[in-house]
């Protein structure tokens, strides 16, 4: 762009006439206001020189665009005034010819300062004519600037009041202004920074407003018409009667005309033009999460929003923080994966709807990143409209005595993510996966047996007459969901099975505080404040029997990641919803990037990673599940390798899976986030299909990767040793016998042996680890055979 020429001659004229203006032309303009004040006598040549002439840096606001993980679908935008810069090359001619036209058609010929325009105003003006205000397109600029690069409300109002002392500033800026910059310059910061109205601030926002076209492709009524704008937007704007009527005229009697005189059209071009017409509606132009491109992506965006607010890089405050991404002119890329967002929300509406009272909520993350690649639910993103509410009445009867409405179908609530009012829900027995790498870390092997019974009365309490205290007693009683879930199990058989029986008294064994340590290191947030209590006071911690059967409040995102732990090799990734912030001058910023932590070992979470795939119907490397499954289908559903858990919570309130793959792990909630203390038995059918089905959907084509093992035999199988023989010993005798080996005594079912009718028959294995229970089985003595038959035992093959 070429610098235009300032020769020594133009700008000591320049100078002496401002000069003079403004000790007389501008004081004689406001008289007698200014007379009477003493402002003429104020603005002299001296005066004027020791005016600032440096205008400051600033950036007018950008709009921030967010898109999807591929970088070229856009999820929303942000902004405080719809605004995008471009550079003139990328601006219609017909757009620089027409707002020169407009607003200054001695643009190329002054150098900041028309002074024929401004004595001629000054004539005016003060002869009763029209007023006129002979502001350059420079000095408008200049005023714009000013009020951008304002630092408080007064200077605001300084760089806008219609005043002399004003004025002069603006023509001292100005001759300066175009000593540093060139016209084009100039041009492009003027087109890129004035009002058009409707929520349009530069020419690219105006472009999309009124004609949703790039503003490179404006045609010269387009261009004209737009022009004719900034003088005044509301009252040339065309989507009012009036307003129509005006810019009507404007464009076709001033702009276009003038665009002729300029010699930048034809009389042609503008006899065609003046026949085209004006819109009369503007393209709605969406702002944050309610504007999603899609509907469907509203969860996923407010959890971005929520991130960024939470962002201390952004800002000290969050008032500093969203006027950053409003309009700080980013370029968000995300971690929306789009297909498995679309096959999420359609797995979830195969099986629930919009408007059921019951959420089913989907949360996936990506393990070894944290990135967010799924956010799903039955659920409209949107506010419900309170004075046409469609909403159904909240289904807490508390609430609906008060005809409160209920989240459904409407809501932008933080259901899947948590945060505000969403302090979570209670997931059940997923949690048993802290128990289990509690047990890991302290030395215990996936092998450690226990001997289970249908109830089991623990050393945790749970308050007289409470539901689950043992009779007579505030001691805690839990029981397995069922009675076959009694006998020996181990982390492999017990996890597969989920008996509650096992992992109770294994939980008393690592202690309470030490698995809830587990669980905030793999990203529990504990948001309802008495659990946080709890969480951070190692005596309390110690005494929360009840956390590992999941009675802690903890979203689909939480959980899924904790998993996700796991099949990361133990290193926990702060959850992200960031693939690349970009500035708007180009520049990358490293916020939002993964932030991982060794959570575990990776001996500990191979380990755990390898009894959590009993529950899914997948085999296990290190160990066997022993035909136990809670969500057998899985595996087969998905094609892949698979780990997980199901969880449900006491009366079926709530029922959860979690499922996972080296490349993803989906967490599935159905809750009834209006009402936690519902009725309704949450069948697990649902949330099952919805989690499979979409994890199946977005492994589809991708390759099938194996888990890593540890070699480990320690951890896996421990150091095992020979349980004392106790064949025919008093139940007394064996008991001492075996608990003096250091192992846990248990007494079993009966069997038939040649030992005495209640003696001790053996035990249920001859070598276990240290600490182990060992179940004495009880003889029953040898039984009679039939009258006229004879009883032959032979030891079946293999067995031992």
């Amino acid at each position: 762009m070429r610098r235009r020429d300032h020769n020594i001659f133009t700008n000591a004229t320049s100078l002496l006439v401002c000069g003079l203006l403004a000790g007389v032309v501008v004081a004689a303009a406001a008289f007698p206001a200014a007379a009477m004040s003493g402002l003429a006598a104020k603005a002299g040549g001296e005066t004027f020189a020791n005016l600032p002439s440096e205008l400051k840096d600033f950036s007018s606001p950008q709009l921030t665009r967010v898109y999807a993980a591929d970088g070229r679908t856009p999820l929303s935008t942000f902004y405080d005034e719809f605004r995008s810069d471009v550079p003139l090359k990328d601006i219609s001619p017909f757009m620089q010819k027409a707002i020169i036209a407009a607003e200054d058609r001695k643009f190329y010929e002054h150098n900041g300062v028309d002074l024929k325009g401004v004595a001629r105003a000054f004539v005016s003006n003060n002869q009763g004519g029209a007023q006129q205000g002979a502001s350059t397109l420079t000095m408008q600029y200049v005023r714009m600037s000013l009020a951008y690069s304002a630092t408080n409300p007064q200077e605001v109002i300084n760089a806008t009041k219609d005043t002399p002392k004003r004025k002069i500033t603006e023509m001292k800026y100005a001759l300066q202004v175009e000593k540093q910059l060139s016209k084009e310059q100039i041009l492009e910061r003027y087109l890129n920074i004035a009002p058009f109205g409707n929520q349009a601030y530069g020419v690219y926002a105006a472009s999309q407003v009124y004609f949703n076209k790039k503003p490179k492709d404006l045609s010269i009524a387009e261009a004209a018409m737009l022009a004719g704008m900034v003088k005044a937007p509301t009252s040339f704007n065309p989507t009012t009667k009036t307003g129509h009527e005006q810019i009507l005229a404007r464009r076709n009697n001033y702009i276009i005309p003038g665009m002729v005189a300029m010699n930048a059209i034809t009389q042609a071009d503008a006899t065609k033009a003046a026949k085209v017409g004006i819109p009369t509606k503007v393209k709605p132009i969406g702002n944050g999460c309610v504007s999603v491109s899609k509907n469907s992506w509203g969860f996923f965006c407010d959890y971005f929003y929520r991130w960024w607010m939470s962002q201390e890089a952004f800002g000290a405050t969050t008032y500093d923080r969203e006027r950053r991404l409003k309009s700080g002119g980013y370029k968000v890329i995300t971690t929306l994966d789009l297909k498995g967002q679309a096959a999420a929300r359609s797995r979830i509406l195969d099986n629930a709807s919009d408007n059921s009272r019951n959420a089913l909520l989907l949360a996936g993350i990506e393990p070894g990143t944290g990135k967010v690649r799924i956010l799903s639910a039955n659920r409209k993103y949107a506010l419900d409209d309170p004075d046409h509410p469609t909403n159904k009445i909240s289904s807490d009867p508390r609430k609906a005595k008060k005809k409160i409405r209920g989240s459904y179908p409407k809501t932008t609530n933080p259901l899947i993510t948590g945060g505000g009012d969403i302090k979570g829900y209670q997931a059940g027995s997923v949690f048993k996966m802290f128990t289990m790498v509690a047990a890991l870390e302290s030395g215990l092997p996936l092998s450690f047996p226990i001997t289970t019974k249908a109830t089991y009365h623990s050393k945790y309490k749970a308050g007289y007459g409470t539901p689950s205290s043992c009779p007579g007693s505030d001691d805690w009683c839990p029981s397995n969901a069922s009675k076959k879930e009694a006998g020996v199990f181990n982390m492999w058989t017990g996890f597969g099975a989920s008996v509650n029986t096992y992992f109770v008294p294994l939980e008393e064994k690592v202690g309470a505080q030490n698995v809830v340590a587990v669980a905030k290191r793999f990203g529990v947030q504990f948001r309802q404040p008495r659990e946080n209590d709890w969480a951070n006071d190692e005596n309390y911690a110690a005494g929360w029997g009840a956390f590992t059967l999941g009675v802690t409040a903890s979203t689909p995102l939480d959980m899924a990641n904790a998993y996700a732990t796991l099949a990361g090799d133990g290193k926990y990734c702060e959850p992200t919803p960031i693939e690349q912030i970009t500035t708007k001058d180009g520049e990358k910023i490293d916020v939002g990037k993964p932030h991982c932590i060794q959570a575990t070992t990776k001996d500990v979470a191979r380990a755990a990673l390898d009894a959590t795939r009993c529950p899914v119907g997948d085999s296990a490397q290190m160990g066997s599940c022993g035909g136990h499954a809670t969500a057998r289908p899985t595996r087969d559903i998905v094609g892949h390798p698979v780990f997980g858990k199901t969880g449900t919570t006491d009366n079926s309130r709530t029922a959860s899976l979690i499922a996972g793959t080296t490349k993803l792990v989906v967490a599935g909630y159905l809750v009834n986030p209006d009402w936690q203390d519902h009725n309704d038995q949450m069948q697990h059918d649902p949330v099952n299909s919805a989690v499979q089905w979409t994890l199946h959907d977005y492994m589809k084509g991708k390759p099938k990767v194996q888990f890593k093992t540890t070699s480990n035999d320690k951890i896996s199988i421990g150091d095992l040793r020979h349980v004392p023989d106790v064949t025919c010993a008093s139940l007394s005798s064996a008991e001492d016998r075996i608990s003096g080996a250091g192992f846990v005594p248990e007494i079993g079912g009966k069997v038939e042996s040649d030992c005495p009718s209640g003696t001790a028959a053996g035990t249920s294995v001859s070598q276990t680890v240290k600490g182990g229970g060992v179940e004495i089985l009880v003889s029953s003595g040898k039984k009679e055979a039939q009258p006229g038959t004879t009883e032959t035992k032979k030891p079946k093959p293999g067995r031992r």
